[in-house]
């Protein structure tokens, strides 16, 4: 059993989400936001790492996600989101949990199928692969997203190690793994 927390950092909202894995089964724990839009920037970064420390003390999660950053058309824009995420990673890493990471793009291909999903399908596939009866805020949507994506990536991971270990990495099975 695996709890996973997801961050989709933002530098105005900064998206969490919790699930638990336990084999192939996925349950919601917890999302929501922390909010930091009215303050000045080194503010807000404290408030981002006060905010996702206070989560993971409270769920004491064994496995951490994060969004990468996306290249902006404003630089001022990226390089806030890039303080935001920082933050909320100092906050991770401190507590000596390891962070995956992944881009948006594979975020929705592996939640929605398509990696140019919108954020209302990504709420929606969200919704129901968690067995929401009422859709999260987008950004802890994202979060919740970002939680499952690292959630499927592990499976994937582990399918493939089972695979090698079983002899079919070596040739002797039908598929046969690069290096």
């Amino acid at each position: 059993m695996s709890l996973i927390i997801g961050i989709d950092p933002g530098s105005r909202l900064t998206g969490y989400g919790i699930i638990q894995k336990e084999g192939n089964r996925l349950t919601f724990i917890d999302a929501g936001t922390i909010r930091t839009e009215s303050r000045a920037m080194p503010e807000r970064l404290k408030r981002i790492f006060e905010g996702i420390s206070r989560v993971i003390e409270f769920y004491q999660p064994t496995e951490a996600a994060i969004e990468q950053v996306f290249m902006a058309n404003n630089p001022d824009s990226a390089l806030k989101l890039g303080q935001a995420r920082g933050a909320a990673m100092s906050a991770v890493v401190v507590r000596d949990l390891s962070v995956a990471e992944y881009t948006a793009r594979q975020i929705k291909l592996s939640v929605v199928g398509y990696g140019a999903a919108e954020k209302e399908q990504v709420q929606m596939m969200v919704m129901r692969l968690l067995n929401l009866q009422i859709a999260p805020q987008a950004d802890a949507a994202d979060a919740l997203a970002t939680a499952i994506c690292h959630a499927h990536a592990a499976s994937s991971n582990n399918a493939l190690l089972m695979m090698q270990s079983s002899g079919m990495a070596r040739g002797r099975g039908r598929w046969r793994l690069p290096g």
